[in-house]
């Protein structure tokens, strides 16, 4: 790797880890401890979550926009001063306003700091061949709450919770010189750079991108809906299967492993996958998965072989999600178009919880596998569609399908 996309991957990771252990992880540790000292239930402190991923959507739009007009480098350390203002706030917050007007903040922070804008900063510097960094980098992220948790552990039991955010707040700040001054130099912003941005990968007709953006978003939803949904309720369900409450416990932890391993080998698959055959395995693994907890009955041997099914697509949907707009968009559409994706997905990430929640305590494990099973052959069906309209569709020169 080149010094200039190491220096790129280091403060990119650096700056994701932080974003999401600061923000979205840090209820894992501190919620119950928040909820208590502010008086509010459970159920409560842990819908600042909610709160968070459906502010951060509606901003989606605004963030695109900014990332057309200012570039990433600037949305981001926006970004980390804002979710550091959140963090700030929650610090000093004594009851429910302050905590959830906190969250509010830390939602449009995200917007500015997280996913898209730092997928964008990749695709400014290396266009239409960020896929591979991109993975790289989702890596990491991946490993966020095993950063963040044991962290958070330790700060709160040695100076509270309120102190704890305080000493956020000034990871945050440290960000933003990073993103500002040491971040490589944008390729795109040459004539050159901005006419080769600009070539779109597919040769697709005015109705056939707004049909790929639509499949795109029903593809993005759905991974959302299902993998989301299923990861609080992952013990309870796989109790309900027959597994003992350590076993569930054990399995659970191991998902997030084999997640992330599954981020490895697609992004050791190289040239030979691409984002839509990657989906493809994914909402496959996806639809099979949960149809393998009807026959567990109990037995150790086919709930690990559930959990691996289940972690590896959530995994690899994930990459998914986050590479599928760059295989139909040019690179100067990335960042308009994924952050339109935000809000759905957004809204899908707040909802999958509830919806599972209710199917599971309705339906039982057979709800459950309904639930997940339907949605994941309708992201089947669309992904095939998709590897369809770009069979047909000639390629670009300048903008060859995306490999790595």
């Amino acid at each position: 790797m080149r010094l200039d996309r190491f220096r790129l991957v280091a403060i990119l990771a650096a700056g994701q880890i932080v974003g999401w252990g600061t923000t979205f992880d840090m209820p894992g540790v501190l919620g119950r401890l928040i909820a208590d000292d502010l008086g509010l239930s459970n159920a409560l402190a842990f819908g600042g979550l909610t709160v968070m991923m459906l502010v951060g959507g509606i901003a989606g739009p605004w963030t695109g926009r900014l990332l057309d007009r200012h570039g990433a480098a600037r949305v981001l350390a926006t970004g980390s001063a804002t979710m550091a203002a959140g963090l700030a706030l929650m610090s000093v917050a004594e009851g429910a306003a302050l905590y959830f007007i906190s969250w509010v903040i830390m939602g449009i922070g995200g917007a500015f700091g997280l996913s898209v804008p730092c997928n964008t900063a990749v695709v400014e510097r290396e266009g239409a061949g960020a896929r591979r960094l991109i993975g790289v980098l989702m890596i990491f992220t991946g490993l966020s709450a095993a950063v963040a948790w044991p962290l958070w552990s330790l700060l709160e039991q040695a100076i509270g919770w309120r102190s704890a955010m305080l000493v956020a707040v000034a990871v945050q700040v440290m960000l933003c010189p990073l993103y500002l001054f040491a971040l490589p130099v944008r390729k795109v912003v040459t004539p050159e750079g901005t006419a080769a941005a600009a070539v779109e990968p597919l040769a697709l007709t005015r109705r056939q991108s707004r049909l790929a953006f639509f499949l795109i978003a029903l593809v993005t939803i759905v991974f959302s809906l299902v993998t989301t949904g299923l990861a609080p309720s992952l013990i309870a369900l796989l109790q309900m299967a027959g597994a003992s409450p350590v076993l569930a416990l054990q399995l659970g932890s191991l998902r997030s492993v084999l997640g992330i391993s599954a981020r490895l080998v697609d992004l050791a698959a190289g040239r030979f996958a691409t984002p839509v055959t990657s989906g493809i395995v994914a909402a496959a693994l996806l639809v099979g998965s949960p149809l393998i907890l009807l026959f567990a009955d109990g037995r150790s041997s086919l709930l690990f072989l559930f959990i691996a099914c289940y972690g590896f697509g959530s995994g690899i949907s994930a990459l998914t999600r986050a590479l599928l707009p760059l295989s139909y968009f040019s690179a100067s559409r990335y960042a308009q178009a994924s952050a339109t994706l935000s809000l759905p997905s957004n809204v899908a990430m707040a909802a999958g919880p509830l919806l599972v929640t209710l199917a599971l305590d309705h339906g039982g494990v057979a709800g459950v596998v309904t639930y997940a099973v339907a949605l994941s052959v309708l992201a089947l069906a669309a992904l095939v569609w998709l590897m369809v309209m770009a069979w047909r569709a000639p390629a670009h020169r300048a903008g060859a399908a995306v490999h790595r």
